[in-house]
């Protein structure tokens, strides 16, 4: 279709020539780059800006007639000039395919206008930078550190990204620019003896491979001679004082400071283009205004350079020298034939191509059936068409509606198998957003986004790994810093100063040292790590440090223990109510839940997966179901409820969905009317967009059972509100009820299932959860390629909100900007205009007539405006993947709950997303909110919310449960040590028993076989990692769980010396003599003892017929001790003795005397 008309002209042969064809709309500009694709040449395509690359990344592979390499090379995503560096994942990209483009004989190159106008390293130093390395290859590992070092490398203890190293013995961990996956390089001497790739988030292996290629780690080298080149250009460009320039100071000491991109020059004699880079034989494609989009480029370079270059601290390179001019680019463009796609249809070209836009097939209704205006389309059309569906559940979807009006398309994989199969209707799977259209009678592609107006598609991309959903039980531990903290069950509360080694009998063990008031210390072994947990009850600062031997601590846990009791009783009796109704069984129609989980256009997160059966569980069981969905902004909890909302439908169960406010409401209902649009479901809405008789309507048919699904605001909850069946109520958001609205829906606790969804639990919903009262499941794995979110806190700066704007615009984004101030957020509005001239700014808040504010979103989401200035509405909001910065004014005013969640609008798609936090001078800031602001800094990983609730716990005195007198209890516990006595409490009262509460806490076993028991610091140097695995072996709990950690640790730290192996030793010994109701046991060379506990179960007829049997080495020493006297030299003779002496103290002594 395309060949033909260039044929006529001098592309791809001639160089130097300039070719226009066109009108193009939709995709045909991807279908006309795949028909030209040769495999004898490269071809360049070269877009206006990134969101029209990132279009044409995904529709290529669908128009390709056969498989071809398309390469990207990314966008660095900052600003000219900018102090920022580029996340490590783009520069991995980058480096690959610079590597990758000479030796290019066929393929295409996607590259935008502004990425193309950089000046890069020349093509020699990636060539000569890089490394390969094979089996059996000889290493010199001190000189290989150095290279990696020198070559841009970062040294860490655990590599979790591109351009990190670890050393930890004769293991090597490695993440090569350009890889998928880490590699772990396993060291015989100084051979190489194995190279494995491996799975960063569990560190386990993947699989192993022959050898590897190593890039460097920087598009700059940082080695003496080219440090030494730095410096001599910095001299010869910049008249300033050095000394006082950091990025001058940072590079000399070797180091890389942010923003070194734009010096790049600096480094080198002489610095290449793309164009360098390319194959002689490569030909180029431009699509769109490529020239304006160079101009735009060119003119914002040369403004920052005027705005920025005047800092004597940070002088900036003259533009010529960082980026190619315009005339200058347009002169390396005649190396080679240039062949233009004009979108503009009343553009001069030289062949016309026969190119439409593509109809747009939206219902105007969300109501009206998408398919119908379809199906009218073909019967005009006269031609064949493909229809393109985003994922395979809406392809079924798809076809169900297709099929009441008598249509099957055949499904086919790609436009080449549509064409060559001559079929007149058919349907494919792929991500596109824009249909291609010729006109009637042509072959015709309909995309969804056709259909359903612009919705916009989140893609997602997840290797699925059972180790991942492995819970982060051991988070709390991670935050072990010194001076922090913990709770030691038998002596209180202390602060943890650290891991120390000590020698006890000529034997090396390592201890967590503690230190409490008055300066005394305890020496706690690591093979009781589980009597310590971290203290969080009110701030760090101020834990009441006890007094060691005294009874202060004996007191205070006396009285927390009674409080506990109390507050059990009382927790016991709503649980109890609960438990004594029945619930409503729901039964899980397998072939219709299926179906509706097929049109799910993601893949569930693990946790999602685990969350959703929990759910379902809940829903089966006679019980009545009360849980709390804890999943970060963003992590699928939407589709926990729509697939428990079904289940209830299904069951003949009415359904209320309740959220905080009307935009949430309306936007529920869009996203529950779409997922339910093929179902015989009828789904409402109770807003103020609705008229009063539109409202009575509804509430009439709701008591008449003819709504199944009706979500709205805190209306639901009024007494004059019926349904006729109610059977499930999901909360969404539930922090931003009030407490009248939950004393209501606690009336109702008792009889329906209740669903709870929030992204950060307000602590009292936590605590409750976490005392057993409600079932809690955490979603905590993100969706794939979620990058975290950096986020500063900075005093308010008009230069500081510009750079963030335009960040995110150039790189196709959109902002938020946060002023909680109806009266003067439209004095902001002007404000910004002016600062931001050429951008499209909108305003929403609550004070706007419902329409208008939906008018407003509908167009930001739609990415009609580039800033939307608006009060915490959106809080609540609407999903704009687009969006991928916010700026929040006055930050020091928000809670942190509420902080967390307006943070968690951003970053929804797989760019780096940027949070700033925007405050008064420090001195006007209340400690409190100083504190706040520090958490949420801190907390930057994804699956936050659940983290910092627990920290908001800390910064408000922990959240009461039941009314206020126990935050005091808590303070003087902790808030983990007081749950355990809650837990212990609850479970008492449930088997009948009054709590007592002298009983001593359960301090496990205490085992010592007089051997060094402890992880070295040569087989695993960072403290943390080894906190971590000493509280993983204390906490397991089964001889399977210790088995699998040490085929773990072998796995990421090499063979195990002998010390861990006595660990696990010990650790195997300590779950025997637990079920065995031992407290201690000692063995040491020449024998040692066994102390039992007063509850143990062990028959005492079996210890007198022990001690009968061979009175010599066995004697009992007072009511609970057995002593034994044997030579055992040895740990692993100790170890076998032991395990069978506990052996002859399970058997029943009754049965052997009968065998006797």
């Amino acid at each position: 279709m395309f060949s033909k008309l260039v044929e006529k002209t001098p592309w791809p042969q001639q160089v130097a020539s300039r070719t226009a064809i066109g009108p193009f709309s939709g995709s045909a500009d991807a279908r006309c780059i795949a028909e030209l694709a040769a495999p004898e040449r490269l071809l360049v395509v070269i877009t206006s800006d990134t969101s029209a690359s990132l279009a044409l990344e995904r529709e290529l592979p669908f128009f390709l007639d056969e498989p071809l390499d398309i390469l990207v090379f990314p966008d660095w995503e900052t600003l000219p000039y900018d102090n920022f560096s580029p996340h490590q994942d783009i520069i991995s990209e980058r480096l690959d395919t610079l590597y990758r483009l000479p030796a290019l004989t066929s393929g295409i190159l996607i590259v935008p206008m502004p990425t193309l106008m950089h000046r890069l390293a020349p093509r020699e130093y990636i060539a000569g930078s890089s490394l390969v390395l094979q089996t059996g290859q000889t290493l010199d590992v001190e000189r290989f550190r150095k290279d990696l070092l020198r070559s841009g490398y970062a040294n860490v203890e655990t590599v979790y990204e591109h351009g990190e190293f670890a050393l930890r013995g004769s293991l090597l961990d490695v993440y090569p620019m350009g890889s998928d996956l880490p590699f772990r390089i396993d060291l015989l001497d100084n051979e190489i003896d194995s190279l494995r790739t491996f799975e960063p988030e569990s560190q386990r292996t993947v699989a192993k491979v022959a050898g590897i290629n190593l890039l460097p780690a920087r598009e700059y080298p940082l080695e003496p001679d080219a440090v030494r080149r730095f410096q001599m250009n910095w001299y010869d460009s910049f008249d300033v004082d050095h000394d006082l320039c950091p990025t001058y100071n940072e590079v000399s000491a070797g180091r890389s400071p942010g923003g070194c991109e734009y010096y790049l020059p600096l480094f080198f004699t002489q610095c290449a283009t793309l164009f360098d880079y390319l194959p002689d034989n490569s030909a180029i494609i431009t699509t769109g205004d490529h020239h304006g989009a160079a101009m735009h480029f060119w003119e914002e370079v040369k403004t920052r350079f005027d705005e920025y270059g005047i800092d004597p601290r940070r002088p900036l390179l003259p533009p010529q020298r960082c980026f190619t001019p315009v005339e200058e680019l347009y002169r390396l463009f005649k190396r080679f034939p240039v062949l233009e796609l004009r979108h503009n249809p009343d553009a001069a070209v030289h062949q016309t191509t026969a190119v439409l836009p593509p109809p747009n097939l939206a219902a105007k209704h969300p109501a009206d059936s998408t398919t119908a205006n379809l199906v009218r389309f073909l019967s005009e059309h006269q031609g064949p068409v493909l229809l393109c569906a985003e994922s395979a559940g809406r392809r079924e979807v798809l076809l169900e509606s297709l099929r009441e009006h008598q249509l099957n398309p055949t499904v086919v994989g790609n436009w080449h198998e549509f064409i060559a199969s001559g079929l007149d209707f058919a349907i494919a799977t792929a991500p596109l957003d824009r249909g291609l259209y010729l006109g009637p009678g042509q072959p015709t592609l309909v995309c969804e986004a056709q259909l359903f107006g612009n919705r916009v598609a989140q893609r997602r991309r997840r290797k699925s790994s059972s180790e991942e959903a492995q819970t982060n039980a051991f988070k709390a531990l991670n935050e072990l810093r010194e001076g922090v903290p913990v709770v030691h069950l038998e002596h209180g509360v202390g602060r943890y100063i650290g891991l120390q080694k000590l020698q006890v009998d000529n034997q090396e063990f390592e201890f967590l040292a503690l230190e409490y008031a008055q300066g005394a210390k305890l020496y706690v072994p690591v093979a009781s790590l589980h009597l310590i947990s971290r203290y969080s009850g009110s701030d760090p600062e101020l834990a009441p440090l006890h007094k060691l031997g005294s009874d202060q601590w004996e007191k205070a846990r006396r009285k927390a223990s009674e409080k506990a009791n109390d507050i059990a009783s009382q927790l016991l009796e709503v649980y109890a109510r609960r438990e004594a109704r029945q619930g409503f069984c729901f039964d899980t129609e397998d072939r219709g839940y299926a179906q509706f989980c097929a049109a799910f256009p993601f893949e569930e997160t693990p946790d999602q997966e685990a969350t959703i059966a929990a759910v379902l569980a809940d829903m089966q069981s006679p019980r009545v179901m009360d849980r709390l969905i804890c999943g970060d902004v963003g992590f699928g909890k939407t589709e926990v409820a729509l697939r428990a909302a079904f289940v209830a439908s299904c069951n003949r169960k009415q359904v209320a969905v309740l959220v905080p406010t009307t935009l949430l409401a309306q936007q529920h209902y869009n996203s529950f009317s779409d997922r339910f649009a093929d179902w015989p479901i009828t789904v409402e809405v109770v807003s103020r967009f609705k008229t009063t008789k539109e409202l009575n309507d509804v509430t009439r048919r709701a008591r008449s059972g003819d709504v199944d699904i009706l979500i709205g605001t805190h209306k639901l909850l009024q007494s004059d509100f019926r349904f006729k069946d109610l059977g499930l109520l999901i909360i969404d958001e539930e922090h931003r009820f009030g407490v009248k609205q939950k004393e209501a829906i606690k009336a109702l606790r008792s009889e329906v299932d209740i669903l709870t969804l929030t992204a950060t639990p307000i602590p009292r919903t936590l605590n409750m959860a976490l005392g057993g009262m409600r079932d809690l499941s955490i979603i905590a794995t993100p969706p794939a390629r979620r990058l975290s979110i950096k986020t500063f806190v900075r005093e308010h700066n008009v230069a500081l909100i510009k750079e963030a704007v335009l960040r995110e615009t150039l790189r196709g984004g959109q902002v938020y900007y946060l002023h909680n101030e109806v009266k003067t957020i439209e004095e902001t509005a002007r404000k910004l205009r002016e600062l931001l001239p050429e951008l499209s700014i909108a305003v929403a808040h609550g004070q706007m007539r419902e329409t208008q504010l939906e008018q407003v979103m509908s167009t930001f989401y739609h990415r009609h405006h580039h800033v939307l200035l608006c009060t915490t509405i959106i809080e609540t909001g609407i999903d704009i993947p687009n969006a991928n910065t916010i700026i929040i004014d006055r930050a020091d005013k928000f809670g942190l709950a509420q902080l967390h969640q307006l943070r968690g609008r951003v970053g929804r798609s797989h760019h780096q997303a940027y949070a700033y936090l925007l405050t008064p001078p420090q001195s006007a800031i209340s400690t409190d909110a100083g504190k706040r602001l520090e958490a949420i800094e801190a907390a930057g990983d994804l699956g936050a919310g659940y983290l910092l609730a627990t920290h908001d716990l800390e910064i408000r005195g922990a959240g009461e449960l039941l009314g206020d007198e126990q935050s005091g209890q808590i303070h003087s516990v902790g808030f983990s040590m007081y749950m355990d006595m809650l837990q212990r409490a609850v479970e008492s009262l449930r088997r009948g028993e009054i709590p007592n509460v002298d009983a001593p806490l359960d301090q496990g076993t205490e085992v010592n076989l007089r051997a060094p028991a402890l992880i070295p610091d040569d087989y695993l140097p960072d403290v943390n990692s080894r906190l971590i695995l000493y509280k993983r072996i204390a906490a397991a709990t089964s001889n399977i769980e210790l088995r699998n950690l040490q085929v773990e640790m072998i796995d990421r730290f090499g063979l195990l010396p002998r010390q861990v192996d006595n660990l696990f030793q010990v650790s195997r010994l300590r779950l025997r003599a637990q079920d065995l109701g031992i407290r201690t046991i000692e063995a040491g060379p020449e024998g040692g003892s066994i102390e039992f506990k007063g509850t143990t179960p062990v028959n005492p007829l079996s210890l007198v017929q022990l001690v009968q049997s061979d009175p010599r080495s066995y004697k009992l020493a007072g009511a609970t001790r057995l002593r034994f006297e044997k030579e055992l030299l040895d740990i692993h003779d100790r170890y076998h003795f032991l395990e069978q002496l506990m052996d002859s103290l399970t058997t029943d002594p009754g049965k052997t005397s009968a065998h006797a």
